[in-house]
């Protein structure tokens, strides 16, 4: 493990990720700019054609185990006997040795806020029934040193700009670190690397740089993850699913700031906050504008 507690962490220099593009700015000067690659990737779960996404497609194998995980179609202790990945022809196939046939399950779709790219497939309730969240504790010194470590990780963000992020944490240590063009896709990557990694969720915490959305509550919670913290803001779906799955949901979490709407009891308030640094505009995001 590397001295910054990091798995998995961006790496922008990854010449697959960016590409260089001119164009021309304010003044109608000639620029050069970096800006982010998406690909589409198509996963199958055995012989069955499941979805095809659009992503940076640095960890295809993570997304499909992930994304599965998160639709229910694979479950947490189902034996998988292979991810193949074909990147000629952007497939990922994962094979499990349970037999499986979601046909009728693909059917029944609902369109979720998810950069208008998520799906999340039958009952969206199914995840929190009879669901019991770890109890667990936010200690709101882990919450700004943590805040602070994610801002000032090297990213594709600060490179190219146009990506969401998700981190999955212990106390103040960011341990992965997942980009994508849909954060819905940044989830189901830590998803799938707790999966194939037996990664326990009873004391992590779950970071987005996106919205608290019902999708991101349901897939925080199907995750078994008892925290999720965000530096944008709520809906209002997204407070009513967490407060029924007792989900201590936090946002609006820059600088000194945050809101929490949802497990409150599970903060514990032990930072001085005259101790505690504003976001510098070099970190800020464009979420960062609300509120001010």
């Amino acid at each position: 493990m590397p001295k910054d507690n990091y798995l998995v962490r961006p790496d922008p220099s990854d010449p697959r990720l960016t590409e260089r593009v001119e164009g021309i700015d304010q003044t109608g000067g000639r620029i050069e700019t970096r800006v982010t690659v998406e690909r589409a990737l198509t996963i199958f779960l055995n012989a069955q054609e499941i979805v095809t996404a659009m992503t940076i497609n640095d960890y295809p194998e993570y997304l499909a185990l992930g994304y599965l995980l998160n639709q229910h179609m694979l479950l947490p202790d189902d034996v998988v006997t292979g991810v193949d990945y074909d990147e000629e022809l952007a497939v990922v196939v994962v094979r499990t040795r349970r037999k499986t046939d979601y046909e009728k399950k693909l059917k029944k779709k609902v369109q979720t806020s998810g950069c208008a790219q998520g799906t999340a497939f039958g009952d969206l309730m199914e995840a929190l029934e009879n669901v019991t969240l770890p109890q667990a504790e936010l200690r709101t010194s882990w919450l700004y040193a943590l805040t602070h470590a994610i801002n000032t990780t090297p990213s594709l963000y600060l490179e190219a700009g146009a990506i969401h992020g998700c981190v999955l944490a212990r106390e103040d240590k960011p341990l992965i670190y997942m980009e994508d063009v849909g954060r819905h896709n940044a989830v189901d990557k830590i998803a799938g690397f707790m999966f194939k990694h037996r990664v326990g969720a009873h004391d992590k915490i779950f970071y987005t740089t996106g919205r608290l959305t019902s999708e991101m509550v349901i897939k925080t919670v199907r995750m078994g993850i008892p925290i999720l913290v965000s530096r944008s803001g709520f809906t209002a779906w997204g407070v009513e699913l967490a407060r029924k799955a007792n989900l201590t949901l936090v946002g609006r979490a820059r600088g000194k700031r945050f809101v929490a709407l949802a497990g409150e009891d599970r903060i514990v308030f032990d930072q001085d906050l005259s101790f505690v640094e504003e976001e510098s505009s070099k970190h800020r995001r464009k979420a960062a504008v609300h509120d001010e």
